[in-house]
């Protein structure tokens, strides 16, 4: 029963695996704004030594995880499903033996192991050897974060399917896609940790899933707060958006009409 999901994680590593030169061109961005977002924060750091409880190697450790969490998590929505929502092409995948969103989601799995090896690792490492980095204290914190990740790479992928099911309704979701763009980096933790927020809007943010999609990995790998409440955090939401995507894939499919076809 899981055997076509399975290739269809290798099928989605191989898809992105074709486009080399283009993840390579993404791991120079990525590696550029980290050093950008690393000079900002350690001169915000270096002003007393250190903020909200992170000092130059939590910092440099926050920045680099970061900067190769992105493209494995990613956080930003790609539209694809929404754009063959709009085509009319999702008749032709509601079509196929399978069920529609774990098998994008087997494949988002897939895209996210390929970008584990090419756009996480190098920045980590280079990161690492430049730069203060606070390496785990235990070795089972590397599982423990792994873990994490994948919990993350759910959780990013539920909230983008729920976003691209709005295309049903609204043909073109362009709008609401920018939207949850311009907030995300923000609220999940990628512009400045979370810790630096206000009390009130940090429990607020700690309500939502945002930031089991970025912050709570690095807190893993950090070893920050209680491991086993982070990861029932992300568990939670997971499980909670990708309910709501299945719900929401059956209302929206209830009827279907394709135009011109």
């Amino acid at each position: 029963m899981l055997r076509p999901y399975l290739h269809l994680v290798r099928a989605g590593f191989r898809r992105h695996s074709t486009y080399l030169a283009a993840s390579i061109a993404g791991l120079f961005t990525n590696t550029v704004f980290g050093l950008l977002r690393v000079a900002v924060l350690l001169a915000v750091v270096g002003q007393t030594g250190s903020a909200a409880g992170y000092d130059a190697a939590d910092t440099g450790t926050f920045v680099w995880l970061g900067q190769g969490l992105l493209a494995v998590v990613m956080i930003w929505p790609d539209r694809e499903l929404a754009q063959r929502v709009r085509s009319g092409d999702v008749a032709i995948d509601l079509g196929r033996p399978w069920n529609l969103q774990p098998a994008l989601l087997a494949q988002d799995v897939g895209r996210a192991g390929h970008a584990m090896l090419i756009r996480f690792a190098p920045p980590v490492l280079f990161g690492a050897l430049v730069l203060p980095f606070r390496w785990p204290q235990s070795p089972w914190t590397v599982l423990l974060f792994v873990v994490s990740t994948v919990l993350a790479v759910v959780v990013s992928f539920a909230a983008r399917f729920l976003l691209d099911l709005t295309a049903f309704w609204l043909l073109d979701n362009r709008g609401v896609v920018t939207v949850y763009a311009a907030a995300t980096g923000v609220v999940c933790g990628l512009t400045v940790p979370i810790a630096f927020f206000p009390e009130p809007l940090r429990i607020a943010l700690y309500a939502t899933p945002f930031p089991a999609m970025l912050q709570t990995p690095i807190d893993v790998f950090g070893e920050r707060g209680a491991t086993a409440a982070l990861l029932a955090h992300q568990a939670l939401w997971a499980a909670l958006l990708l309910a709501a995507g299945q719900l929401l894939l059956v209302r929206a499919t209830r009827k279907l009409v394709v135009q011109g076809g």
